[in-house]
């Protein structure tokens, strides 16, 4: 069946788009992931080291600020909930894009895809019931 050329292009283009926005929803996950971990590290390198009314050397941008250890600790778990929690809506969102892109390409949806993780309460109420 010869279908029109301009349409065959507006539909590759269309998931060429998609693709392509799966692709920097993952890249951005990995980059916000990459300084959770960053972020991590430092938390246990003050923890590690706690001196009563310490200082600890920040670096914003391209300049070292000292600032109090527990300021400064205060100021990374913050940054790693507001990291936490932008990576968990990146990941929602992931899952729509590649759905998306699985609709526009006639493929059938991922099974399983749109699993969540079971809370810690939900553990704990199973494991009851596993040990009787």
């Amino acid at each position: 069946m010869a279908r029109d050329p301009s349409f065959v292009l507006r539909y590759l283009a269309e998931v060429e788009e998609l693709a392509e926005d799966v692709l920097a929803a993952r890249q951005q996950i990995v980059d916000l992931d990459v300084k959770r971990n960053r972020n991590r590290e430092a938390l246990r390198a003050l923890h590690k080291n706690p001196e009563p009314g310490g200082k600890a050397m920040v670096c914003f941008g391209n300049m070292f600020v000292e600032l109090p250890a527990a300021q400064t600790q205060d100021m990374l778990r913050k940054d790693q909930e507001h990291l936490d929690e932008e990576i968990n809506k990146l990941r929602k969102e992931l899952r729509v894009k590649v759905n998306r892109l699985y609709e526009a390409q006639g493929k059938p949806e991922l099974k399983g895809f749109n699993l969540n993780p079971m809370s810690a309460e939900e553990m704990k109420l199973i494991n009851r019931i596993l040990e009787g």
